[in-house]
Order: structure tokens, then sequence, then C-alpha cells
């Protein structure tokens, strides 16, 4: 064989591997695991939320099963949803209330709050509508207090931050700040606002984990940020004491692929400590 036609086999070769990856990473769902420390929750307790974060209203199996099956083997005590549940785009509101009615299964605790693409949506009232209907709760610019296990913490969220449509004093307002307090933010740049380090934790979504990556030098753009953006997905902490954590999310923008960025929720695990 000449060495033409081997460089040719060695070009098909990498872009069956490279589509199959691809494929892989966006339409197989991965469940992450990371755990936060506090002494402001009793020692012996731990409580366990399953983040979901930028669905855009994709489906993983037929009716999302794999997504409901994937939740429920994470025996979680709480959902908290950070936002862009379904995609502008998105005409009917129905596949993401089927899901969500489906999660109430796995917990009664689910907290939601908006994303860009909810506001960029004009169907978005009848998502809100259908999803307080269900018992979901909308963190909409306001904070809850939440039991389980004994252990008691706060639960702040706010509407969208990216689009301007946040409010953190009401986030915080009559919060007693002697319980751990977790602020659900859809963009994870509101921890440019000083009130944002009042929360021991920010849960957030929206870059997607930069939703294409490469090898070494990982991703270029998130949504709606410039190249090589400061926060993309993980974990980072703060003078503070305060944490970031950013959920790569399950779905899609823009261009409907991953790639080294695999679709994933994450159980995020607050452990009590003396």
């Amino acid at each position: 064989m000449t060495k033409k036609r081997w460089l040719l086999l060695i070009l098909v070769i990498a872009a069956v591997a490279i589509g199959a990856k691809s494929y892989y990473d966006t339409n197989v769902l991965h469940t992450g695991d990371v755990t936060f420390t506090t002494g402001e929750i009793p020692a012996d307790t731990s409580i366990r939320m399953l983040q979901i974060s930028d669905v855009h209203n994709k489906q993983f199996g037929g009716d999302n099963q794999a997504l409901i099956h994937a939740a429920e083997n994470a025996d979680p005590d709480m959902i908290v949803v950070t936002g862009d549940l379904v995609d502008k785009g998105t005409s009917s509101m129905e596949p993401m209330l089927q899901l969500m009615e489906a999660l109430t299964n796995v917990t009664e605790k689910i907290y939601f709050v908006t994303g860009n693409h909810e506001y960029d949506n004009p169907h978005t009232q009848t998502l809100l509508e259908g999803l307080k209907e269900r018992g979901i709760t909308i963190l909409d610019n306001t904070n809850r207090q939440v039991e389980v296990n004994g252990a008691v913490i706060n639960l702040a969220g706010i509407d969208d931050h990216y689009t301007n449509h946040d409010n953190m004093t009401g986030a915080f307002q009559g919060i007693n700040e002697e319980h751990y307090t977790i602020l659900l933010s859809h963009a994870p740049l509101v921890v440019r606002d000083e009130t944002a380090a009042r929360a021991d934790l920010v849960l957030s979504g929206h870059t997607h984990g930069r939703q294409v990556r490469f090898p070494i030098i990982g991703g270029l753009i998130s949504p709606g940020e410039k190249l090589f953006p400061t926060y993309d997905k993980g974990t980072y902490s703060f003078a503070s004491g305060s944490h970031l954590y950013i959920d790569s999310g399950l779905g899609t923008s823009v261009l409907p692929i991953r790639f080294l960025n695999q679709s994933q929720m994450t159980v995020v695990t607050v452990e009590g400590q003396t």
C-alpha cells in the first residue's frame, strides 16, 4: 500500500473514531460526584443533591427513560435544576414537563431556577406554570429553608443572571446565615457579585463545560462568553471560603455535539464535619 493510501486510511479511521466519541459524549449521559464539607450541619449527617442543568429539551432514550433511571439510581434527597431545561427554540413544553413529573417520583424536593434560554423562549410561562402544578419549587430571587436527614440548610435561587433578571438582595432576604447556604444560579459569573459570597456554595451551569474540548488546550469557548473563559466546569474555591461548582450539563446549544465533554448530571453531597 502506498504512503498516500496509508495516510488516507489513517484519516478515515481517525474521523470514524472522532465521530463515534462525539456521538457517545453527546448521547450517553454520565453521573458525576462532588463532595463539600461543612461544620454548619451535624457531623453525622449528609445531604445528596442531584444537579441537573442545561437539558435543552434533549432526550436520553424514549421519554427520557435513561435520564430518569439514572436519577433513580443516584437516590438523591433533593433535585436542583439550574436552568435551560428547554432551548430557546423549543415549541412544546410537554416533553420537559413529563420529565419533571417523572422526577417527582424520585424525590418531592425539586427546585428550579431559570436560565437564559427560558427567557428567550416565548412559551416559558407555560413551562413555569406546569412546573408549579407538579409541585416543583421555583426559586425566582427567593430562598427556602430545607431540612434533610436532620440537617437544615438555606437554598436560595436567582432568575437568570446572564439576561439581567437576577435580584441577589431578594434571593437573600430574611435568610438565616447560621445555616449552610447554597445559591442556585444558572450563570456562574454571578460570583463576581460580592453578595454571592454570602453563599457557602454556588451551583451553576450555562457553560456546557465549553461543550467541545480538545486534548491539552481544553475548550475554546462557552455560551455567551469570550475565548478561554475563567469559569467553565468543575469546582472553584474563593478566599471568602465559598465554592462554585459548574455542571457541564446534559444538552447542547448552537452545535448539536459534544466532544471530550460527556453529557452529565452531578450528585453534589454536603457532609457535616466536626
